[in-house]
């Protein structure tokens, strides 16, 4: 008999990481444009854009060594705090100064909330169903991703930067008022806590998680690259395939997948899925290597969806699995380190290939990422079986 797996604090806790993901998700594909709008520079615009990710990949460490010491639902009161009160700082100045201090206040909020939740997720899941439970979590940050920036463009080119913000600082609000129904908060054991205190040193990160997070970092690579130039390399190659469509797309087969799937997650080898994710990471590539009609752009969004959107919730299941249950807030902040390492470095390599190579060689060139993860697995395969 399987053990139960949506309790009612496990719902909440989705729909509060639903929530939170929201938020930045919707003011993240116009915070360069409403830089640009009242007055930035475009390499001021670019900077103002960056900061929550830098603040984020610099405060991760941070995050996961209080993730593992303090209350879930307190941290993640903090974070939400923090990003709501970043959301109403966009809203309420046109100074770039108070601007780029809310971008690392969004920063410092997300790095908690992202860390704590994913972490106070896990300790409310049953031993033999957390890659079930984390795949699922893992849906609703997908569906964040994807939502997000659909309904933001929407709203600025229908009416305002600051209806973004709005939305962002609701959504905000919503999973600060969610997490207060839950009735786990996430507390360290007295007795844990005194271990932790006596013995543990403050670390960066968990070792055993360091090749999952170089894993899902190359496998994100051209998730990213595509996330910020799809329009840029339809344009440049003149497909005539609605570049807005491909995220849409991609959500609903990801959707359907990790439904479909999700008891695998926690009976399937890793191995055998890091094969299987390669393959289609190379069928997505392929795919938008040649984007010529909507067979082709269903190729590439299919191929992403189950090479890197399979291996985000299968690579941190994994990284929880690696390590003792005390360490799972330092876990995923290393865990999260790879997503913003791709984040962050998915949209640079892009602009380099672009600058260096003709626009033709964007995705044959991205695909130097598949031998590069197949290197880092069999260095670390015994670690990882």
């Amino acid at each position: 008999m399987k053990t139960r797996l949506y309790t009612k604090d496990v719902k909440l806790v989705l729909a509060a990481s639903f929530f939170y993901l929201m938020s930045p998700m919707l003011i993240n594909p116009v915070i360069a444009g409403f830089a640009s709008h009242i007055g930035a520079s475009s390499i001021l615009a670019g900077v103002v854009a960056g900061l929550m990710n830098l603040t984020s990949l610099l405060l991760r460490p941070l995050a996961g060594n209080l993730t593992d010491r303090v209350s879930k639902y307190h941290l993640t009161l903090v974070g939400g705090s923090l990003i709501l009160l970043a959301s109403l700082g966009y809203s309420a100045t046109t100074n770039i100064g108070l601007i780029m201090v809310c971008r690392v206040l969004n920063g410092l909020g997300y790095t908690l909330c992202s860390v704590c939740m994913a972490t106070w997720m896990a300790s409310l899941l049953p031993a033999d169903r957390i890659g079930s439970g984390m795949g699922i979590y893992g849906l609703a940050n997908a569906l964040g991703m994807a939502v997000g920036p659909a309904v933001s463009v929407y709203l600025y080119q229908h009416y305002s930067y600051q209806s973004v913000f709005w939305l962002a600082a609701a959504f905000s609000l919503l999973m600060l008022i969610v997490i207060q129904f839950v009735g786990n908060r996430g507390v360290p054991s007295a007795t844990y806590q005194a271990t932790k205190s006596a013995s543990a040193k403050l670390r960066l990160v968990q070792p055993k998680v360091i090749p999952i997070a170089i894993i899902l970092m190359l496998f994100s690579l051209p998730y990213f690259a595509t996330q910020t130039y799809i329009v840029s390399y339809i344009a440049h190659r003149h497909f005539a395939v609605p570049a807005g469509v491909f995220f849409p797309v991609y959500a609903i087969i990801l959707l359907v997948m990790r439904l479909v799937l999700r008891d695998a997650f926690d009976h399937v080898p890793f191995r055998k899925f890091i094969w299987l994710c390669l393959g289609f990471n190379l069928l997505g590539l392929i795919g938008l290597t040649d984007l010529s009609n909507w067979f082709m752009l269903i190729v590439g969004a299919f191929g992403l969806a189950a090479g890197y959107g399979l291996m985000f919730s299968i690579c941190q299941a994994k990284a929880l699995m690696l390590v003792p249950e005390a360490d799972h807030g330092l876990a995923n902040s290393t865990f999260y380190i790879g997503v913003d390492l791709g984040m962050s470095l998915g949209p640079m390599l892009a602009g380099v290939i672009t600058t260096v190579l003709p626009w033709a060689w964007f995705y044959p060139v991205m695909m130097v990422t598949l031998p590069l993860i197949i290197v880092v697995y069999l260095l670390s395969r015994r670690l990882l079986a």
